[in-house]
């Protein structure tokens, strides 16, 4: 269940997943939570792991064009982890919407708005389904816990390559 953070409010934390789901969605950021149809272990197979949410999976994909999905599990014996969480720390946009679903563990998303300059940040945890439009600005750190187990949804293998914007506004609320 995510935790938003309003970082421009002092910090000020939101746990209560109507008001999170209600926030994201004004802002055209699909927020939900899934639920797997049968029990999962640590060692499932990337086929069995896309098979146990296929029931959500597959009819968000058809409606939304999606043609493939895969799941990546990064965690804090990833060999280069430290240049993998260094890739997503700056502000960027992607070419199509970036699609996740938090099947294990943690990462926290930040968005900068450009109309309105709100930074905020989406802790998402295990169950937690996100969509962010593509050409959003934000950025992306799986610390402290540096363990991400996520299903990832494409349209096109291109489509989810950063654009960096250069902006250095992520430098304003990193530690």
């Amino acid at each position: 269940m995510g935790i938003l953070t309003l970082l421009d409010e002092g910090s000020k934390k939101i746990t209560d997943q109507k008001i999170i789901k209600s926030f994201m969605n004004e802002r055209g950021i699909i927020f939900e939570q899934w639920e797997t149809s049968i029990p999962l272990n640590d060692s499932d197979s990337q086929e069995t792991i896309l098979k146990a949410y296929d029931h959500e999976l597959g009819p968000y994909m058809k409606t939304h064009g999606y043609l493939s999905a895969d799941v990546i599990n990064v965690h804090k014996d990833t060999p280069n982890i430290e240049a993998i969480r260094a890739k997503f720390l700056s502000e960027h946009t992607h070419a199509e919407d970036e699609v996740r679903f938090f099947v294990d563990g943690e990462g926290e998303f930040f968005f900068h708005m450009p109309n309105t300059h709100e930074v905020f940040s989406l802790l998402c945890l295990t169950g937690d389904f996100i969509s962010v439009p593509k050409g959003y600005t934000h950025w992306f750190d799986l610390a402290p816990k540096y363990h991400v187990k996520a299903i990832r949804v494409f349209q096109t293998p291109e489509g989810w390559v950063a654009n960096y914007t250069n902006s250095g506004t992520e430098k304003k609320y990193q530690s």
